[in-house]
């Protein structure tokens, strides 16, 4: 038996690989140590709420008061526009904190936890809708 593709069932599969591509090259978590939080506190230089990780770009004094940059990932935009999230909610030139697990590798960057905004309020970032913490 023979069977011919039609021209709407080929698009339908070629889009629905298109769509499902991304979702196959999505990564774990395994090159940050979640075992641990790490407190950090800095100035915001960018925010890019963007899908499928958003990312906060802090920077942050080291020991010798040097500034140092790090990236924070986060979870994607649709999940913190869920959680009131905004591009007004943390804009650059903000101080904030962050709770995080930093990268194994030890470079600057983290998974975000939890960030405490100016404002004062804490969101939790990383999208699994954590209890915050009473003690950030």
């Amino acid at each position: 038996m023979r069977f011919k593709l039609g021209l709407g069932l080929g698009l339908a599969l070629i889009f629905a690989l298109a769509v499902s591509f991304p979702a196959w090259a999505h990564h774990s978590h395994g090159n940050y140590n979640t075992d641990t939080f790490i407190d950090l506190e800095g100035v915001v230089k960018e925010v890019h709420l963007v899908v499928p990780h958003s990312w906060v770009y802090l920077e942050i004094k080291d020991a010798k008061g040097e500034p140092q940059m790090w990236a924070l990932e986060a979870t994607g935009r649709v999940g913190l526009e869920r959680i009131g999230v905004t591009r007004e909610y943390v804009k650059p030139g903000d101080t904030v904190k962050a709770r995080c697990h930093l990268l194994r590798d030890g470079t600057n960057g983290c998974l975000l936890g939890f960030l405490k905004a100016k404002d004062g309020t804490i969101k939790d970032w990383d999208g699994n809708n954590a209890k915050l913490p009473t003690d950030f």
